[in-house]
């Protein structure tokens, strides 16, 4: 059973800073590309920013030069440092990880954390 638990969210007021967790658990061999995506109330999920396996990262243009996604391997952890927030990042933060069913498996089963809130007050 693999287990993603995301921590961190909050209240905060724009222009401040926030810093998420993400803590892959259970029956693993390794975890490829771990990433962040959000949903706001009334609008679809979307991605935020994502890190490879050689932490090669990718964002989102809204997130650009305020956010930044970083893992950790050994600890099987992802964050997201979140500065310079606005109120527009209001969103329910959910962690994202792809992970092999077997050692030797090319296929990758993508697993979801639970969310945590981020709101962002004016």
């Amino acid at each position: 059973q693999v287990r993603l638990v995301e921590s961190g969210g909050g209240l905060v007021q724009a222009g401040g800073s926030l810093r998420l967790s993400c803590v892959v658990s259970g029956s693993i061999f390794s975890i490829d590309a771990m990433g962040w995506y959000r949903q706001a109330p009334g609008k679809q999920r979307e991605l935020v920013a994502t890190i490879t396996t050689d932490s090669s990262t990718n964002y989102a243009d809204s997130v650009k030069g305020r956010f930044t996604t970083s893992r950790d391997n050994a600890k099987n952890t992802v964050y997201l440092q979140m500065n310079s927030l606005k109120p527009e990042d209001t969103a329910v933060y959910y962690c994202n990880a792809k992970i092999p069913p077997a050692r030797w498996s090319s296929v990758r089963i993508d697993y979801w954390g639970q969310g945590t809130q981020v709101t962002v007050s004016s």
